[in-house]
């Protein structure tokens, strides 16, 4: 079945973004490769080689790019959404995941892997990124109360998509195939053992190779090594990742915001308008939670959340700096404690 441009998920805020007069070729990004890229286009699958000194880690499945003649890229498109997680591993310190990506879907399951710090971290990577979020609660049918843990994730945030499934059910993967209609894509994110991989192969048909998941932590193995942009069959486009160990956070206070919006709200109401909410008088998000008004775990992921961004989000100069400041207030401290030793 050939396809429509449409069908790939070329929308106007691509086509304003091609000159009309050149005779370059868009090609969407269905996997990222050590020199060259896969793309897709009505005429099908092609490599796809990148300009002299550029390299694929600037690219993501889920890009749209304008080819040659030669099929080597000459543009890369402006994006409608980018997930991209802090990485020191990468050379410019953000490592791209999926990018023009329509809805993410949150994936846990109903058992030790639920974690809802890790839920939050993942909601604010949504928010940064401009997808929609639904959270997934897989291997419902496994456990004796999925209720339990839908109920604490539907409190997370208001008017979330929450849906606890069992990947083996057609009725399950027709309710998520309803979330991401014909030229529509999702990413499916999540700790490896969760069942994204069961998931992707109800909603692609295809059958990639799964892995058991050990009974005493609920851990899985890596059974997705790489990215890939896949039809599903309702026409929609899904991207399957490989699971996250790490999660770090960095230029997403907005996000954070979005996620933890009744401390946000609050904290407008503080005496000093740079409260920390660390004890300062007049504190009003302090003062809610000593009333049992707002739950302290909740409090402290969020404190948690917008330290590590605004440690991320500092440049090298600055990080160094921070660190040296804190280790010379950490020595004395430590000095003491071995005067107490002797």
């Amino acid at each position: 079945m050939s396809l429509t441009y449409s069908d790939l998920g070329w929308t106007p805020f691509f086509q304003n973004q091609q000159d009309a007069e050149n005779a370059l070729v868009a090609y969407r990004v269905s996997a990222v490769h050590r020199s060259t890229v896969t793309g897709l286009s009505p005429k099908g699958t092609a490599r796809l080689t990148l300009p002299p000194e550029q390299i694929t880690s600037g690219f993501a499945v889920g890009d749209w790019v304008l080819t040659d003649d030669d099929l080597q890229i000459v543009k890369l498109l402006d994006r409608q959404s980018t997930l991209r997680r802090n990485s020191a591993a990468s050379a410019m310190g953000r490592q791209l995941i999926a990018t023009n990506v329509d809805t993410l879907m949150i994936t846990t399951s109903c058992n030790d892997d639920f974690n809802i710090a890790r839920l939050e971290r993942y909601l604010a990577l949504a928010h940064q990124a401009g997808c929609e979020p639904v959270i997934l609660l897989t291997k419902a049918d496994t456990c004796s109360d999925a209720s339990a843990y839908r109920d604490q994730a539907d409190a997370l945030l208001l008017d979330l998509q929450v849906l606890a499934i069992n990947a083996h059910d057609p009725k399950d993967i027709a309710a998520l195939l309803a979330l991401c209609p014909k030229g529509k894509t999702t990413a499916l994110v999540g700790s490896s053992g969760v069942g994204k991989t069961t998931l992707a192969n109800g909603l692609t048909q295809r059958s990639d190779a799964t892995a058991a998941i050990r009974e005493s932590d609920a851990r899985g193995r890596h059974t997705t090594t790489a990215r890939h942009l896949r039809q599903m069959t309702n026409g929609g486009w899904l991207i399957d990742t490989p699971g996250m160990r790490a999660l770090p956070l960095k230029g997403a206070s907005d996000a954070i915001e979005v996620v933890y919006s009744e401390f946000h709200a609050l904290a407008q109401h503080c005496k000093f308008s740079d409260c920390k909410h660390e004890g300062e008088p007049g504190c009003a998000v302090q003062a809610a939670v000593d009333a049992g008004d707002l739950d302290e775990k909740r409090f402290l992921r969020w404190k948690k959340l917008l330290r590590e961004d605004e440690y991320n989000s500092l440049s090298a100069g600055e990080a160094r700096r921070k660190d040296k400041h804190f280790n010379k207030m950490a020595r004395p401290a430590t000095r003491g404690k071995k005067r107490k030793r002797r």
